[in-house]
């Protein structure tokens, strides 16, 4: 009696562990999530799942098991961007003694990113107010704010800019032109970054029309 009594509570305690998924299936997971978002900067968010699980080299049917439709697999792709630039942004501030420095390398690596591809994918049925998509945003938020104060009281960054101004460049530059085939966008985007970091550099050159760009003017603009 006492062996199956021992079984009997080994089984009752394992049911009352929270269930944790296989490490195949969180590999699954990431190799959809990674290939959705290069097919996604290759072809727009409409661009076919089937074709994202054929890069992941999965099945469909394991496409589905991990997301049940467009989107949810979309969500994860922008909450897993929002995320890898979240930690650009906070790498910089630590691997850099240059404040500006920082500034130009967390810009670099976001634009290799292409956080552009984000743009077209935040439609109007995106729930933008998804905890976990909000705490990335936060996060984000709060990271490149402090690249920016940081090399603006060192008296290295105009002052007359905000983090909405850089967001918007960076999401310009990795979006190619409209009725164009930019086979090499990267060299271009890299390029143009460059000047216009440079025309962010203190001391200013010029004075900007209008004021700078917050991020609540962004989501004003999106909402």
């Amino acid at each position: 009696m006492k062996g199956r009594t021992d079984v009997t509570i080994t089984a009752a305690t394992e049911a009352r562990r929270p269930h944790r998924p296989r490490a195949d299936a969180l590999r699954n997971r990431e190799r959809i999530v990674t290939a959705a978002r290069e097919i996604f900067v290759e072809y727009g968010p409409d661009a076919p799942l089937d074709e994202i699980a054929r890069r992941a080299g999965i099945g469909n049917a394991t496409l589905y098991r991990h997301f049940a439709d467009r989107s949810a697999l979309v969500h994860a792709v922008v909450v897993y961007v929002m995320g890898r630039v979240g930690d650009m942004a906070e790498r910089s501030v630590t691997e850099e003694g240059d404040p500006f420095a920082a500034l130009r390398r967390f810009a670099h690596a976001a634009i290799d990113e292409r956080i552009g591809a984000l743009c077209p994918m935040l439609s109007s049925a995106f729930d933008r107010t998804d905890p976990t998509l909000e705490a990335g945003r936060t996060r984000l938020e709060v990271a490149v704010e402090g690249l920016m104060e940081r090399a603006r009281r060192a008296g290295r960054l105009r002052t007359d800019v905000a983090v909405g101004d850089l967001m918007v460049a960076l999401s310009q530059l990795t979006r190619p032109l409209p009725g164009t085939c930019c086979l090499d966008m990267d060299r271009f985007a890299r390029r143009h970054l460059q000047l216009y970091l440079d025309g962010l550099e203190a001391p200013a050159r010029s004075e900007l029309p209008g004021s700078a760009a917050t991020l609540e003017d962004l989501r004003g603009a999106v909402g």
